[in-house]
This record gives structure tokens, C-alpha cells and sequence, in this order.
């Protein structure tokens, strides 16, 4: 796998979709394949990514589609992009660069680079730096926008939960692992039924053709509309909760290497092939917690930091001397609503604090109280009461179903929103790419 493979995939960015690469600006006379919105696509444009994917399919080692196919399947991924960016544009989502740079320092973080060792790693991989720089700013926008069109709107219940984990241990499949490839044949939103018919039996067609040995990878990369297409298909290790829901209906009907046969949703007939199953070990998950305490000072204008700093210091004084911090966090305390209870924050989990108060509450032994230390939401005082090493493994299997229902609902929903968007947008092919 190479440098900027191990990127995309950490991130979950869609890459494939820009041009890393240091090309040439397009010239002012270039030809204009489509007009998308208020964008324009042109050949050198579309000629870029080529040379990209490319270059991405000889680093991995795998065989080269036909011109026509990578030209079509990387011209529909730059409508969907523009699409995407214009509507995150109308809705007044933009990426500053203060945003931008913490963005690409976690990338290198991540990495185990220095941000000026990862930027140097990627030109010397031949990747233009200040176009990815760009693309990433892009997904950052593109991924703002779902999250507001979609991800916000999802709602996972108790009830969702249960489900989940109980149809998980009846099937015995609580830690099994799926690997799928998939096909799709699209249909746009509202098809006629005769497009419906010629889809089917498109889908009905390939899925012959796969089942006398045609090669899966090589078939989804000529044939499926799906955004992985390019990638053989290939939606990697999944648990059956994290599929959507009709390719799990799936799985019970398939043995390993076996093909389904076509079956409908929205977005057009799917085809799937049940490529491996494994179990992941799911250890039982043991977290540090921390039962403490906090007096906070809010400085203002009235009452400057350097005061505020002072009283503390008084107050950790009457406290060493044996005075009752719940009374003078009751008296004293800005922090209302623990104040009420003494100033007791409960026990507290790892990132459950901001990374100052985590950080001095983390130092202290049982018993002793911090120096007045500075967060953004004031100044504290800090005291731990007991440090415990808990057992959480069922909250963590709960969050775990949580976050997997979130996340297939969020997928369905945005396959759908993503095609509505497509077929509303206005989209203009101005010469045949060939």
C-alpha cells in the first residue's frame, strides 16, 4: 500500500476523486465536457484524474480498466463532487484555513510525521501538495455538508439497540466480520418503468456473467454505478450491522464465495459477493475512572484573571487548614450546577474534560488539590477523590450497536440524498468524451 493510499484510508476521504498530482492549469480554451451548476468540467480536467488513477492502479499492483470505463466512472465522480461543492457553497459552508491547518496536522499526526516531513514525503511521492491541500479543504465542505443534510437528522433508539445486539447473539454473529463486494445497476429517482425493466435486466445479464467466471473486481469497475466501483467494488470487513440492512437480509443466504442474485432498493438493483467472514476478539473493555471534584472562577471584566487566580490561592489555603470544599464550592463555585453538589463532577471518563482540566485531574493523587490552573471555561480548582479501574464492556458493546445503526442509517440515507441531488442538479454534457 502506498503513502497516499494509507491516507485515504485512515481518512475515509474519497481522493480518487482530485487530482494529487502536479499537472498544468487548464489553458482558457480547453474543452468543456459538462456544466454543472455553475461549474465546468473539461477535458484536461477529466485528463488529470486519468493519469492519477492510473499511476494508483500500477502503485497497487492491479490491471488497468479500458480508457472508456475509467473515463466515465471518474467524469460521474466530478459531477457528484461539484454537485456536492455547490450545494455546501449555497449553505455558506466554508473551510477556513486555521481549520485546514489542524486538518492536515492530524493527517500527519496520524502519519507519525511532522507536518513539513509529510508534506516533503508527498512530493517526493510526486503528489502536488498544495492541490491535495486544496481537495482536503473540499472533503472537509463535502463532509460538513452531510453531516448537516444527513447525520444530524438520524435518530437511533434504545429500542434500535436491544434488536441489534439481541438478533447478534441469537445468530451467534456478535463479533463476525464480513467482506462483500457489490454491484450496482442504477436507476434515477423516478424511473419509468421501462429504464426499471432495462436495469434488471442489465443486472440479471452481469450477474450471469459473473456466475460463468467473470471476474467480480473487473465486472464492478466496468458496470456499477456505486462510489466504490473503482475499487473493484470492494466495501471491505463489515459486522452485518454496519451493512445496510437489505445486503445483511443477504448474508444468511450465501455461503462464502457464492454471488446473490439480483435484488431492488432505491438506488437500483444490487448484486453482492460474500467474499470472506471472520470473528474479531472483542476483549472486555476496562476504563480509568476518576471521582473528582472543582471550584471554578469565571475572570470578567470586573474581576481580572490575576484575581481570580489570587482567590483561589486564598481559597486552596482554607481548604489545606481543614475547611469543607463542598461548603466553599456551594459559596464560591460559578460552576452552578456542580456547585449545588459540592462540586462533584461524578466519575469522570477519558475525554470526558477538556484537555487542561483531564490533564491536571490525571497528576493528582487521591486526596490533594490542584494549583489553580486556566481552561476556557475558567479558572479551577481541582481535587480527585478516587482513581478506579472500571468495567464498562456492556456500555461499550451499547455505544459500539449505537454508533453502528447511526452509521448505517447515515449511508442509506445519504446513497438516497446523493442521488436526489444528482438527478435535481443541473448537469450538462457539452461534448461526448471518447
Amino acid at each position: 500500500m502506498t503513502f497516499i493510499d494509507r491516507i485515504v484510508r485512515a481518512l475515509g476521504l474519497c481522493l480518487l476523486a482530485f487530482p494529487l498530482y502536479g499537472h498544468a492549469a487548464a489553458e482558457p480554451l480547453d474543452q468543456i465536457l459538462a456544466v454543472v451548476d455553475e461549474e465546468v468540467i473539461t477535458r484536461t480536467e477529466l485528463d488529470n484524474q486519468i493519469g492519477d488513477i492510473r499511476r494508483q492502479f500500477v502503485q497497487q499492483g492491479r490491471s488497468l480498466p479500458a480508457d472508456d470505463i475509467i473515463r466515465r466512472q471518474l467524469l460521474e465522480r466530478l459531477i457528484l463532487t461539484k454537485v456536492q461543492l455547490h450545494l455546501a457553497s449555497d449553505k455558506g459552508i466554508q473551510i477556513d484555513d486555521d481549520t485546514l491547518d489542524r486538518a492536515l496536522e492530524n493527517i500527519a499526526t496520524q502519519n507519525s510525521l511532522s507536518l513539513k516531513d509529510f508534506r516533503d514525503t508527498l512530493q517526493r511521492d510526486g503528489y502536488n501538495y498544495a492541490r491535495f491541500r486544496n481537495e482536503v479543504r473540499n472533503e472537509i465542505a463535502i463532509n460538513r455538508l452531510r453531516q448537516r443534510e444527513i447525520d444530524s437528522r438520524i435518530v437511533v433508539t434504545e429500542q434500535e439497540v436491544d434488536n441489534l445486539l439481541t438478533t447478534q447473539a441469537a445468530e451467534g454473529s456478535l463479533n463476525n466480520e464480513y467482506q462483500l463486494f457489490h454491484i450496482l445497476i442504477a436507476i434515477p429517482e423516478s424511473a419509468a418503468p421501462e429504464q426499471i425493466k432495462q436495469a434488471q435486466q442489465q443486472a440479471e445479464t452481469v450477474q450471469q456473467a459473473l456466475q460463468n467466471g467473470a471476474d467480480f473486481g473487473a465486472t464492478a469497475i466496468q458496470y456499477s454505478a456505486a462510489d466504490n466501483a473503482l475499487q473493484g467494488g470492494d466495501l471491505g470487513w463489515r459486522k452485518a450491522g454496519q451493512l445496510p440492512t437489505i445486503f445483511a437480509e443477504q448474508l444468511g443466504k450465501l455461503q462464502t464465495g457464492q454471488i446473490s442474485a439480483p435484488f431492488r432498493s432505491a438506488s437500483g438493483f444490487h448484486i453482492i459477493r460474500l467474499n470472506g467472514i471472520r470473528t474479531a476478539d472483542t476483549p472486555r473493555h476496562i476504563v480509568h475512572q476518576t471521582l473528582a471534584r472543582h471550584i471554578l472562577i469565571k475572570a470578567d471584566e470586573v474581576t481580572p484573571a490575576a484575581d481570580v487566580r489570587m482567590r483561589l490561592e486564598r481559597l486552596k489555603d482554607r481548604l489545606e487548614q481543614g475547611e469543607d470544599f463542598a461548603e466553599l464550592a456551594r459559596s464560591y463555585s460559578d460552576d452552578r450546577r456542580s456547585a449545588a453538589d459540592g462540586g462533584s463532577l461524578g466519575w469522570v471518563n477519558p475525554g470526558q474534560m477538556v484537555p487542561e482540566f483531564e490533564k491536571v485531574m490525571e497528576a493528582l493523587a487521591p486526596g490533594k488539590i490542584s494549583e489553580p490552573f486556566q481552561s476556557r471555561f475558567g479558572w479551577h480548582l481541582a481535587q480527585v477523590l478516587e482513581h478506579r479501574e472500571m468495567d464498562n464492556t456492556e456500555e461499550y458493546r451499547r455505544d459500539k450497536a449505537r454508533e453502528t445503526i447511526h452509521k448505517r442509517k447515515s449511508d442509506e440515507e445519504y446513497e438516497t440524498w446523493l442521488r436526489r441531488v444528482r438527478d435535481e442538479a443541473f448537469v450538462e454534457m457539452r461534448v461526448s468524451d471518447n
